[in-house]
């Protein structure tokens, strides 16, 4: 579904030849941020339609959207071994190089976040400082079956397990989604780097998360695991609806600005 002012995308290809939607908004001229969003969403649902773009924007800040692969207006390849996090930095990589970005700030939430704590250490002194919404340490997705999710997609079976079918449900909301593509992504993200204080990113990082998630503890731990983290609980929230949490949006942009 288009919103209104829904910004036009522009492709970059990433090294494996993978087209990314990409969305820049802003002058420029200013500070660059780039928002990356979660497992299931886009730039437009995630970031356009919350008020996260127009309120960088007014905040002075230049912002570059990108629709990870799989996911909005980007390819969405079916094979699991085009989704890694070496594969996710990457196309990250390529947006900064195809914007010549030599230093921006990241802003990420869910899937997004984790690939931020990553490209914060291997993109070195690209990245600034990160606000990281909705991540914990571990693997998230570990519980995720995806035998019994692709049972669903090719033949319609009932999927018994509870977390599958939320995952599942919130895909078939979003228009658009290539559920395949999301389920090979899961699949092939499957036993890459996690997140933990073995591996913490040392720039400024704020984490954020909802006081109704679930992982809420589980972030605290990776906030407290990073050497220059700090942490933002945002107030009546879930792990869903979080971006839509102004509180969430004007700390972020004064983490930002500061």
């Amino acid at each position: 579904m288009l919103h209104r002012n829904t910004p036009a995308h522009s492709f970059v290809p990433s090294h494996d030849g993978v087209q990314l939607a990409t969305y820049e908004l802003g002058d420029p001229e200013h500070p660059t941020v780039v928002v990356v969003h979660g497992f299931a969403s886009s730039v437009i649902a995630n970031w356009h339609a919350t008020g996260w773009t127009r309120d960088l924007t007014r905040a002075g800040f230049h912002v570059i959207g990108i629709d990870q692969r799989g996911h909005g207006a980007s390819d969405k390849p079916h094979s699991p071994d085009a989704y890694t996090m070496e594969l996710l930095v990457a196309d990250v990589e390529a947006v900064l190089d195809a914007y010549l970005l030599t230093e921006v700030c990241y802003v990420g939430y869910s899937l997004g976040a984790r690939v931020g704590w990553q490209a914060a250490r291997n993109l070195g002194g690209r990245i600034t400082r990160a606000v990281l919404g909705g991540i914990p340490d571990g693997d998230p997705l570990k519980s995720f079956q995806v035998a019994d999710a692709r049972a669903h997609l090719e033949h319609g079976r009932e999927v018994s397990d509870r977390l599958t079918g939320v995952y599942l449900a919130m895909a078939k909301t979003l228009p658009g989604n290539d559920l395949a593509a999301l389920v090979a992504l899961v699949e092939g993200m499957r036993g890459g780097p996690q997140p933990g204080a073995a591996n913490a990113p040392t720039q400024p990082v704020l984490f954020a998360t909802g006081s109704e998630d679930s992982i809420l503890d589980a972030s605290r731990v990776l906030a407290d695991a990073t050497p220059n983290g700090g942490f933002f609980e945002i107030p009546g929230r879930n792990h869903f609806n979080a971006p839509t949490s102004r509180a969430f949006r004007e700390a972020a942009i004064g983490f930002l600005k500061a």
